[in-house]
């Protein structure tokens, strides 16, 4: 049988096992193993062993459930109240202003956590009443939380960049450093977008009455700037020794842990129920992590060992005489209908073996390290878009979890809309110009 013949049936039988129901990595792991005993006989299963043995030694996987244990602490300990208070004080003024306000909430969070779950609970809980307490448009709210949410696996520390470095062999250092500008691009379009709308449109954010600004004093806007520096002391105390070189990437998450967890104790909100919560949530989350993880090594295993790779170069190039730009589009377009039915870290599984070595070897104009740098953002802003795409977008049934009752379902599909198209845009915008993801790598380490 053709090495071509023998990759389309392994994705067709994983594809199809999918549709069962069963876990991601369960059905990865089953077909890569079945498919190396049938192609290489006895000695075949070790390729599971293996990369069992490569996980296990990769040392900044240790951050991992440090992030995880992070954000679930800030969640649950609600560290952010203070410095939503800051942003209701400092730009309730304005139209659209708290809408702004919970943008770069979700900004500060996702710089101190990498989930967008953790996100998505923080604003939830306390950006949500209050925007719809203020009269803002119900669609607008639950779209720009929704949307400000999924900055987390974006702007470092990200988690889904942790898995891509993994599976690319690429450094999670510079990966996190690529993911900045483009996160602070899209939330400065994200903001843009709820300016203009709300100025052409004002009911859908109103501004503060008379009466509510009235009663908030200079001092207290004063005093809300001391209470919300709390989030900048942490962020600071956990990336500035990483960016200068003083520790490694483990060590700045330990760094953040430990920041994060000080200051919950301050306020006096880190309780027996928070450390437990926690504590569950991140063995079930990296646990899940590290089992995906270990599957996709399996599976992209079997596929070097069959030259799959180069088949598909050869499909791409050589017979449909497709130039690089274009295989790169498709690929995209790929994420983005994928993204439709499966969870970012299930669409990495199944075209990371694949896409990763063929993404490397096109001419794009730029080195093969910036090449897999680059594609990593590429493919965490389409794992964005795939979060606010129905029907199964993940952060739509997170936004339905916590949304109250008058929220409907319909609302939330509706509300994401103007924001994908935001993303759509940021996503060209990085293809066009691949400096807006490699200027501050190439600043911090080529130099």
């Amino acid at each position: 049988m053709p090495y071509e013949m023998i990759a389309a049936l392994m994705f067709s039988t994983m594809l199809l096992m999918m549709m069962t129901g069963q876990r991601v990595f369960g059905i990865i792991g089953f077909v890569a193993v079945v498919a190396a005993i049938a192609l290489w006989g006895q000695g075949g299963e070790q390729m599971g062993f293996s990369a069992t043995m490569k996980l296990m030694r990769w040392y900044p996987l240790l951050s991992l459930p440090m992030f995880v244990f992070m954000g679930y602490v800030m969640s649950e300990s609600r560290l952010a109240d203070d410095l939503y208070r800051m942003f209701y004080l400092w730009f309730g003024r304005v139209r659209g202003g708290l809408a702004v306000g919970t943008i770069l909430l979700m900004v500060l969070i996702s710089a101190m956590n990498g989930l967008s779950v953790a996100g998505m609970a923080i604003g939830s809980t306390i950006a949500l009443p209050e925007l719809l307490k203020r009269g803002y448009d119900k669609r607008m709210v639950t779209g720009v939380i929704q949307a400000g949410s999924s900055l987390g696996i974006l702007i470092p520390p990200s988690v889904v960049l942790v898995l891509y470095a993994m599976i690319a062999r690429a450094p999670v250092s510079e990966l996190w450093l690529a993911g900045l500008m483009p996160g602070l691009l899209m939330a400065s379009m994200f903001i843009l977008y709820i300016t203009l709308r709300c100025r052409f449109q004002p009911h859908l954010g109103p501004a503060l009455s008379a009466e509510e600004r009235a009663q908030i004093t200079f001092a207290e806007k004063l005093r809300s700037l001391r209470a919300g520096l709390l989030p900048f002391i942490i962020f600071g105390a956990m990336m500035l020794p990483f960016i200068y070189g003083w520790t490694s990437l483990v060590e700045s998450s330990v760094i953040g842990v430990a920041a994060t967890v000080i200051g919950a104790v301050i306020k006096g909100t880190f309780t027996r129920n928070v450390f437990e919560v926690a504590t569950r949530s991140t063995l079930g989350i990296t646990c899940m992590f590290m089992w995906v993880i270990l599957a996709a090594l399996s599976f992209g295993a079997v596929f070097d060992g069959l030259g799959a790779v180069k088949a598909v170069e050869a499909l791409f190039v050589d017979r449909l005489h497709m130039g690089p730009w274009t295989i790169l589009i498709l690929m995209q377009l790929s994420f983005l209908l994928m993204g439709m039915f499966l969870d970012d870290t299930a669409m990495l599984v199944i075209v990371a073996p694949l896409y990763v070595p063929l993404v490397a070897t096109l001419d794009l104009g730029l080195p093969r390290q910036d090449v897999l740098i680059w594609y990593g953002v590429l493919y965490t802003i389409t794992c964005q878009i795939a979060y606010l795409t129905p029907p199964f977008g993940y952060n739509l049934f997170l936004m339905r979890a916590f949304a109250p009752k008058e929220i409907t379902m319909g609302d939330i599909y509706r509300s994401v809309t103007p924001f994908v198209g935001v993303m759509v845009v940021t996503l060209g915008l990085i293809m066009a110009f691949p400096q807006i993801a490699l200027w501050l790598p190439h600043l911090i380490y080529r130099n």
